[in-house]
């Protein structure tokens, strides 16, 4: 039985499966990560701890499964994660700028004064903001000079992690990123599909420092496995776009929703532009030939409900959520978790969290619930903001992610939408994802159509949400976001 070694690399942990030819998981490992915020503000992470993690993991899942089975690594990342590190020496030069990471905000700033935001959304589809790599490496070059010195000697490398994995899994002799996850630097012209000479200059971003684009399925070097055996890495896709491929989307009028530390939303379109500047516009993939991909990021919902259960001093999740979903109601409290600012739709970075609508009667649970219930809001806000994008109605929301194993939140969800929400059962979806792309790659499955045979099934959810209660619910979530964003805006 033909295999494929699959690494997850998110913000948490690192994870491994083996995925045979009819998309079973067969094996699985999970290492976790630890996140550092050294200043308000700031996410932070080691490139050093993200590489003995996914060798970790990819040792240990192999030790579940067989290693002579396997044909192929697919690699699945956090993306807008920017690493920089020594080409001679292969040490990191600074700790990982996270995707969270909001220290640029004053370059962002800097550059909407100029007028320069339309200008940068046209050639990449993204919204001048802090959560993509281009001024985090700007960033880097104006506040450490030793980059800048590096990057002259020809000894500098920047990438995401991807990038960085690829790097080191190849025993340094690749340095590259796929299509899928360029497309999220605010360096890569998406009609053209290369990096962007006037948006490099623009940031002070060399190009010898960037790696060489590869499409999602190409070919990006060979790992050598714990026995000695060399097999290459044929996918390699960005963790939200590998989520997408793992649900089996290859046609229009479906969104895929992960439910994580943040969240993406994700829909395929025909053009790399859009009206819409509450949404991105991205590349899914590229297996062959690019696909473009309409995209909302939702900086905090995830995390949103951790800070909540410690803000509360409540110390067991499952029990907190459970008490918090027994409420008769969410007692008119809404939680806007704006912890870094909002993402989409709203692209307002100065925004902070607020708690709206406490009385007397508030309780920790009622605290619980609104966290909880704030993350199917801001899935509403971007799937509504894609839809008015995409000029047409869509249908179905698929999700995936921690929070989507709670039946009450895809129900309320579900309401909220008044769509039909599949959750998938597999839990390791983007990395299910990647194994399609390597698989492709390395002619395990013939076309992205054969995949459909491999797709695992989903949990149906039905609205079942009167008109009037979910109107009553939206607005008041609403009127809660603009206070937050007129606070912003003073």
């Amino acid at each position: 039985m033909k295999t494929i070694l699959a690494l997850d690399a998110g913000t948490t942990n690192v994870k491994a499966i083996l995925v045979d030819q009819q998309g079973n998981v067969v094996a699985r490992s999970s290492t976790p990560l630890e996140i550092q915020f050294p200043k308000d503000g700031w996410v932070e992470q080691s490139a050093a701890e993200i590489l003995v993690a996914a060798q970790k993991a990819i040792d240990e899942c192999l030790e579940k499964g067989s290693e002579d089975e396997v044909v192929a690594l697919g690699i699945s990342n956090q993306r807008e994660t920017v690493v920089a590190w020594n080409r001679r020496t292969g040490q990191a030069v600074h700790p990982c700028i996270v995707w969270q990471c909001r220290r640029s905000a004053s370059f962002c700033q800097i550059l909407r004064s100029k007028g320069l935001d339309e200008k940068i959304r046209a050639k990449t589809g993204l919204q001048v903001d802090p959560l993509f790599p281009a001024t985090k490496i700007q960033w880097l070059f104006e506040n450490h000079p030793e980059v800048t010195t590096l990057a002259d000697q020809g000894d500098l490398c920047v990438g995401t992690v991807d990038a960085w994995l690829i790097w080191n899994l190849t025993g340094r002799k690749e340095f590259r990123t796929d299509y899928s996850n360029a497309s999220r630097t605010q360096l890569l012209n998406l009609r053209e599909g290369s990096w962007d000479a006037e948006l490099l200059d623009l940031f002070g971003v060399p190009r010898s420092i960037l790696p060489e684009l590869t499409r999602s399925n190409g070919l990006f070097g060979e790992i050598t496995l714990p026995g000695g055996r060399s097999i290459p890495i044929h996918g390699v896709l960005g963790d939200s776009h590998a989520a997408l491929l793992g649900h089996g989307v290859l046609q229009k009028g479906k969104v895929k929703a992960t439910y994580g530390t943040g969240s993406s939303l994700m829909t395929l379109c025909d053009t790399p532009e859009t009206g819409d500047k509450r949404v991105s516009t991205t590349i899914a993939w590229n297996l062959g030939r690019i696909q473009y991909a309409y995209e909302g990021n939702i900086t905090v919902t995830g995390s949103g409900l951790s800070w909540a259960l410690g803000f509360t001093g409540l110390d067991d999740l499952d029990v907190a959520v459970e008490r918090a979903i027994e409420l008769a109601h969410n007692g008119n409290i809404y939680f806007v978790p704006a912890l870094a600012g909002l993402g989409a739709p709203h692209w307002e970075e100065n925004a902070r969290g607020a708690i709206v609508g406490l009385s007397f009667g508030a309780s920790k649970e009622h605290l619980v619930r609104a966290a909880l219930e704030a993350i199917a809001y801001q899935i509403k806000d971007v799937f509504d903001a894609m839809q008015e994008a995409a000029g047409a109605r869509l249908e179905t929301l698929l999700t995936d992610g921690g929070a989507s194993k709670n039946d009450w939140l895809m129900q309320f969800q579900a309401g909220l939408l008044n769509r039909h929400v599949l959750r998938s059962r597999t839990a390791e979806l983007s990395g299910l994802g990647a194994a399609f792309a390597a698989g492709l790659g390395a002619g395990l499955w013939s076309s992205p159509d054969e995949l459909a045979a491999a797709i695992a099934p989903h949990d149906p959810f039905d609205p079942a949400m009167d008109d009037d209660e979910r109107n009553r619910l939206v607005l008041g979530w609403n009127r809660a976001v603009e206070s937050v964003k007129t606070l912003a805006g003073k």
